[in-house]
């Protein structure tokens, strides 16, 4: 009886040791949620955002804040994070500070361009490469000259083709 039941807990106890968080049996790769919260700020938006304007001037630009506190009313909060499959978490804070209705300061530590941010959540991109849109002028100097293309003739306009139909229009 007790060799039986430590016969069956073997093979249990190497399960546990061949799962991890990331996969399973070192090839299988569970499906992950992806979750997005907050509102993506970019340098470029950030550089718009300037001491001195209204608090409608700035949801105009970044969008409602998401955190807006009844004690510390003068204070937005602009929380991000992203959870995708495939790239590194991450997570990102800018915070505005108001005067009555007046923008006083921006706290925006690190933020990516937008080339960068769609470049660090686009996990395919990372592993496929990307390909070359543009020719070199070496390149276009290269190609084969267009073949020429026999002029119109212009005796189509002044004799056009006989009709085997009959006109659209009642005689």
């Amino acid at each position: 009886m007790l060799i039986c039941a430590i016969a069956l807990s073997v093979p249990l106890v190497g399960c546990q040791s061949l799962q991890s968080s990331d996969n399973l049996l070192g090839f299988i790769t569970p499906y992950r949620l992806e979750v997005v919260q907050g509102n993506v700020v970019t340098k470029e938006l950030a550089a718009l955002v300037k001491p001195g304007m209204t608090r409608a001037e700035v949801r105009n630009i970044l969008g409602s804040p998401i955190l807006t506190d009844i004690f510390h009313a003068d204070r937005w909060d602009y929380p991000f994070t992203i959870r995708r499959q495939g790239t590194a978490p991450q997570q990102r804070l800018v915070v505005l500070t108001f005067d009555g209705d007046v923008l006083k300061t921006i706290a925006a530590p690190d933020l990516p361009t937008e080339s960068e941010f769609v470049t660090s959540i686009d996990s395919k991109r990372a592993r496929s490469k990307v390909p070359v849109l543009s020719l070199t002028d070496e390149q276009i100097k290269a190609l084969p000259a267009p073949k020429a293309v026999a002029a119109p003739q212009a005796d189509v306009a002044a004799n056009p083709p006989a009709r085997d139909y009959p006109p659209l229009e009642a005689p």
